[in-house]
């Protein structure tokens, strides 16, 4: 199997600190490490330098290469340019499959989470494996769903297809692509419904091929690209759009399986998820310049030397980086993104 760390986006809901020249997931935030070192050091310990890659742009692949020196320039994917997950995920199979690895099952892995115990993502990664092999088919990953949520994607589990004893993998009964809450509440309610997310699984080959039958635009540059065309060139004939242009059709027609994630996984895409992993690993320390007089859950990052106080105030965050100053609730941190728009125009 050959994992790809996919380091994509800016990560514009942690800004200000996380912007283009230098995004969330290389922010020294955990304990003094970025999300990118931990996800490289756990999959060392499964795998070797040269079976893990790394599919990303040319300003981040600098700073990746400055976080781990012992990456190999060989084994980086450089997306000339942005066009959404589908073109960028066509890309590491067409790479991998132009290094001669068509029949080697590939996994990606957003750098953006953390998975524990990570003992639980190699057991999985092996099952996956196996069943890319053996049945071709289209895997991807599922988070069991307590409740109903709003606008996220639900695949819903059939008939199980992974041994007991193994991590969950089932055959996709449907999928509810943005769904609504009344939509999941019944598959929730039945134990069936899966969060999409992500940790697409598949041989090279076969996803070429799925992409053949059912997204030929993309499926015509890619090949090119494979057999060893430029890639600026190639990549820039391929429409913007969705990995679900094509797995739509994919799980209507029966082609994929989905493997229950037996982690725990955090999506640190917020300072409000930022600031509950920290605090529940003891990772977070309050700035050396904070005086805080009678405040409760705040979070708070500035620059060393920087004095900051706070009264009377709960559940804040407050984020200066001495360029920018970000001040909100934690509820509302999901909205920063917004700031970034604003700030565009």
């Amino acid at each position: 199997m050959k994992p790809v760390i996919i380091c994509g986006g800016v990560g514009t809901k942690m800004w200000p600190m996380s912007c283009p020249e230098m995004p969330k997931h290389f922010l020294p935030l955990m304990g003094g490490k970025s999300l990118f070192e931990i996800t490289w050091e756990s999959l060392r310990k499964k795998f070797e330098v040269k079976d893990i890659f790394l599919q990303t742009n040319e300003v981040q692949t600098k700073i990746a290469q400055k976080q781990v020196p012992e990456i190999l320039a060989n084994n980086i994917f450089i997306e000339p340019e942005m066009r959404n997950q589908g073109p960028a995920t066509g890309m590491a199979a067409a790479m991998l499959l132009k290094k001669g690895f068509g029949d080697e099952p590939f996994i990606l892995i957003q750098v953006d989470d953390i998975r524990e115990p990570e003992e639980k993502l190699f057991t999985m990664m092996e099952v996956c494996d196996r069943l890319a092999r053996e049945t071709g088919k289209y895997i991807t990953g599922g988070i069991k769903s307590e409740y109903a949520v709003m606008g996220v994607d639900y695949l819903i589990k059939g008939e199980r297809v992974s041994q007991e004893g193994e991590a969950g993998v089932f055959k996709v009964a449907k999928f509810l692509w943005r769904s609504t809450k009344e939509t999941a509440e019944e598959y929730v309610k039945d134990g069936l419904a899966l969060i999409h997310a992500n940790h697409t699984c598949m041989t090279p080959m076969a996803f070429m091929e799925m992409f053949k039958k059912y997204k030929p635009e993309w499926y015509k540059p890619l090949l090119k690209i494979a057999q060893g065309a430029e890639v600026t060139v190639e990549y820039a004939k391929m429409p913007k759009g969705p990995i679900e242009d094509v797995t739509q059709l994919v799980y209507a027609d029966g082609g994929a399986l989905v493997v229950e994630l037996p982690f725990n996984w955090h999506d640190i895409g917020t300072w409000e998820s930022a600031d509950k992993f920290l605090k529940a690993k003891n990772l977070y320390q309050a700035p050396k310049g904070l005086i805080d007089l009678d405040n409760k859950n705040n979070f708070v990052m500035v620059p060393e030397g920087k004095t900051v106080a706070l009264i009377g105030v709960e559940n804040l965050v407050v984020v200066d980086t001495g360029e920018a100053l970000l001040v909100c609730r934690k509820d509302q941190s999901g909205r920063v993104g917004e700031v970034v728009e604003r700030l565009k125009t």
